[in-house]
């Protein structure tokens, strides 16, 4: 008898597992960057991409109640779209962003440890892919609840550093005027629209927790909850500590910084960032571990749903992990991580995230103009909510575009 998924995860770990990769990825690895487009504004970019991320997060919540499957975004286009190409598309750019934003990731980590060790980055990368791989292939409950520490430690570092930073330097909370741009001047605009596509990669997560479904206790409850409480959480963590940021350390410094979260702690803490610096390894590892278990169960949903090699559906009997997926996933993150740098990898990792929001939101749009008036049992939204995240990825991504263009 072939071997299946337990489900045996609850709303707490999922919300942790879905804290960890939005965390992770987020703010230890892409303030700097943020700030070099978006500067002082920088905190206005990450708000930006979570109204765009709330529109998709509320329809793959709907989504996720109605088709709990592995390879959910794959399910969701090919049963509102009635395309098996469009899905077997979907389910590929999905694990194409998983690959990549753990390359991302990886790249990213690789500044927080080069403060501890120094060795040859080629080196620390391979030693990093090895390392997430053996957690992500261990099982499912042990992976989860491992990343879950993880998420744990690094969110308690980035509320340190708010209350640090608001209690030592009041003059945070006069400052916060000057993080919002005139309207009329465009440049600053720019700015945002060019680092909101960075601060999207941040956000990227609860797209994963969709896809641990068939691991999941009551997953028609447990899912959209655990959605919506991943993005609110996320959102006002990543506002504050970019707000902390900008208005505390000089831009310049904080935009060439390699190890941003660790010269914040240093700043407004006084405290030496050593122990920091090695939360900061510690959420990016957890970052990858969740995206590398991630990209693995949609090559093994693709797989079971037909649309993959049959190798990548096979469970393993002892760790009732997929293994054959598991490891192709680690070794094109290990070549992408070697090959590429940090913020191409982000920008990509999000051109292709929103490529597949915008695709699920017309398979939600699409289901509810088929139905009528008819609402599903447990969680539904409106109509209008998956037409506005079908809109608003797409200007987010002529927006990218534009910025290619003019700069």
């Amino acid at each position: 008898m072939t071997a299946e998924l337990k489900r045996s995860l609850s709303l707490p770990l999922v919300v942790l597992y879905g804290l960890g990769v939005t965390i992770g990825a987020g703010i230890y690895v892409l303030l700097s960057a943020t700030a070099a487009e978006a500067g002082v504004h920088a905190p206005l970019a990450f708000v930006a991409a979570s109204v765009v991320m709330a529109f998709s997060a509320a329809s793959f919540a709907e989504l996720s109640a109605r088709f709990p499957v592995s390879a959910g975004e794959a399910a969701y286009v090919r049963e509102g779209l009635r395309s098996q190409t469009l899905s077997a598309v979907t389910g590929y750019l999905v694990i194409g962003s998983g690959i990549v934003s753990s390359a991302a990731i990886t790249a990213g980590s690789v500044g927080y440890i080069l403060e501890f060790v120094s060795v040859p980055e080629p080196l620390l990368i391979v030693a990093v892919v090895v390392f997430v791989t053996a957690v992500a292939a261990w099982g499912i409950v042990e992976s989860v609840a491992f990343a879950s520490l993880f998420t744990l430690v690094e969110a308690g570092a980035l509320i340190v550093i708010i209350w640090a930073g608001f209690d030592q330097s009041p003059g945070i909370v006069s400052g916060l005027p000057s993080v919002l741009p005139p309207i009329d001047s465009i440049a600053p605009w720019i700015g945002i629209a060019g680092a909101g596509l960075l601060a999207f990669f941040a956000f990227i997560g609860f797209e994963d927790i969709v896809n641990l479904a068939e691991e999941v206790k009551r997953p028609e409850r447990t899912l959209p909850w655990a959605i919506a409480i991943t993005l609110v959480v996320a959102t006002a963590i990543y506002f504050l500590v970019a707000t902390v940021a900008v208005l505390s350390l000089p831009l310049d410094e904080l935009a060439a910084s390699r190890s941003p979260v660790s010269l914040l702690f240093d700043r407004v803490t006084g405290i030496s960032p050593t122990a920091v610096t090695a939360i900061a390894i510690v959420a990016t590892l957890n970052g990858v571990i969740i995206q590398i278990i991630m990209a693995s169960r949609v090559l093994y949903g693709l797989s079971r749903q037909g649309g993959a090699p049959a190798m990548f559906g096979n469970i393993n009997a002892r760790t009732r992990t997929p293994l054959t997926a598991t490891f192709t996933a680690a070794a094109c993150v290990l070549v992408l991580a070697l090959g590429f740098p940090l913020e191409h990898l982000a920008e990509w990792t999000s051109r292709i995230a929103l490529t597949v929001f915008t695709l699920a939101n017309l398979a939600l749009l699409r289901i509810k103009f088929g139905e009528g008036r008819a609402r599903p049992a447990g969680f539904s939204v409106p109509a209008w909510v998956p037409a506005a995240g079908a809109i608003s990825c797409i200007g987010l991504l002529l927006a990218d575009l534009a910025t290619i263009f003019t700069g």
